[in-house]
């Protein structure tokens, strides 16, 4: 790619767009994808991807140097916009407020997709009204080692609870492992609302196939398949129909006719293979706006297993304590919070009980802006700990996708609950430990051991 090549000139809706560096490679490991293939696959879809992202604001995640490299999250629209981009101002559980992006026609969507963004992220709102979502988001998400058969049975579940309750779900790959089923809903319900129906439809799901699906929002409490009620939480978005994913074969999100789950293969779909899918099938999901249901159901459902004990489940962890939400901690921390107290009241007690406090464990094997890397990172750790390492369940490995403001990294972390208690690795430092916020924790940390050190220092010169 040359850095002075000339930008493709594309005229689409009366207006022109401006694809720079058209040359661009974004995928070349696997496949060879430049950026104006990209956005030709886009218009070649066009119908379909604005099926899922017309009228809604956008999060913009860009992938400015291509599929290979880490992209940034951006709410607010760039400045220096075409004047037809229409933005709309969205409030978050902060308080703070962002103007982001709304396209509505394939020159929008080409203009996006000039920015890098691949991945589509709308929100389940439209810009009439952005308090009440019109889309319950069902999020398929398997733990490590979890296969496909078993991401499309619970899927199958899914489609069977939500029409008991009177509602119509719409299936379709998330581009990745996962599956997501989108339902359309009646604009009269809250986000808290919304989300309290996506946990009773998540811990339902959990009790029909117990051996399968898991609605735990703690990773090392989880098992099989996660169905992810936390994304409809206010200012949460998933990648919409037709995104395409960094995965090397350019895969992509793509919309199913429920009789397609257990026969589809989700590497099938790809840049490559879906325009001519689209052109010959047509959009699976052309009839969703038309299908909007109530959730008074699920919310029949959430009041039943509330009167049984079943509370509000964790939040995210950047929300507010909300009322009615337990302790939000992982429970190996409650457990060692606990242990901590139980020997501080034996050491009280008797200060010489000569007994060594067991290890926790869950333990950091990885940190890096690199999944690939910190995977690496993962069988070194693996190598070096060979008999622990044959001990570990499936799920005993939780590879964590951490988001920060505007960067992204993956953290690995082991549970060492299969692990007799004597041959328990310790916690080393982590290979590799690429953690955007390890300079922030350390400085915090500093500036709290200050703090708490000066009274100290008070109380003995005042004795």
């Amino acid at each position: 790619m040359s850095a002075d090549e000339a930008a493709e000139i594309l005229s689409l809706d009366g207006r022109e767009v401006r694809v720079t560096h058209p040359s661009k490679l974004y995928f070349s490991k696997q496949v060879r994808v430049t950026k104006l293939d990209l956005v030709r696959y886009f218009l070649s879809v066009a119908p379909g991807s604005l099926q899922g992202i017309r009228d809604r604001p956008i999060v913009l995640k860009r992938f400015v140097n291509g599929a290979e490299a880490e992209p940034f999250y951006q709410k607010r629209a760039p400045g220096d916009r075409p004047e037809w981009i229409r933005t709309v101002t969205l409030s978050f559980p902060s308080g703070r407020t962002a103007e982001e992006i709304v396209i509505d026609d394939t020159a929008g969507l080409a203009w996006i997709v000039n920015l890098g963004c691949m991945e589509l992220h709308p929100h389940p709102v439209r810009t009439g009204d952005l308090e009440h979502p019109d889309e319950l988001r069902v999020d398929l998400d398997p733990i490590p080692g979890v296969g496909w058969d078993d991401v499309r049975r619970v899927a199958m579940e899914v489609k069977a609870m939500l029409e008991e309750v009177g509602l119509r779900g719409w299936p379709k790959t998330s581009g990745s492992r996962g599956m997501h089923v989108n339902v359309r809903i009646e604009p009269c319900w809250t986000f808290t609302e919304v989300r309290r129906a996506a946990i009773a439809l998540s811990r339902a799901v959990e009790r029909r196939v117990p051996q399968l699906a898991s609605s735990k929002w703690w990773k090392e409490e989880r098992h099989g398949v996660f169905l992810d009620y936390n994304q409809n939480a206010k200012d949460r978005t998933t990648a919409a129909a037709y995104s395409v994913r960094p995965l090397p074969d350019a895969r992509v999100s793509t919309p199913l006719a429920w009789e397609e789950v257990l026969e589809c293969d989700p590497g099938d779909f790809t840049v490559f293979t879906v325009p001519e899918r689209f052109a010959s099938k047509g959009d699976p999901h052309a009839e969703m706006d038309r299908e909007a249901g109530s959730l008074e159901g699920l919310l029949e459902l959430a009041a039943r297993d509330e009167a049984e004990g079943l509370g509000d489940a964790p939040w995210p962890p950047h929300f507010r304590k909300m009322e009615g939400e337990g302790r939000r901690v992982a429970p190996s921390r409650a457990k060692k919070s606990s242990a901590k107290k139980a020997v501080a009241m034996k050491e009280a007690a008797s200060p010489a009980t000569g007994r060594r406090q067991s290890k926790m464990p869950l333990i950091v094997v990885a940190n890096s802006t690199s999944k690939q890397e910190a995977l690496d990172g993962l069988e070194r750790w693996k190598s070096r700990h060979e008999e622990a390492a044959r001990l570990l369940a499936v799920d005993d490995v939780l590879v964590d996708s951490m988001r920060g403001s505007s960067s992204t990294w993956t953290r690995v972390r082991v549970n060492l609950r299969h692990v007799p208690e004597e041959m328990r690795p310790p916690q080393e430092t982590p290979d590799p430990d690429d953690d955007p916020t390890r300079k922030w924790r350390e400085t915090h940390a500093a500036d709290e051991s200050e703090q708490g050190e000066k009274p100290k220092r008070a109380r003995r010169k005042k004795e």
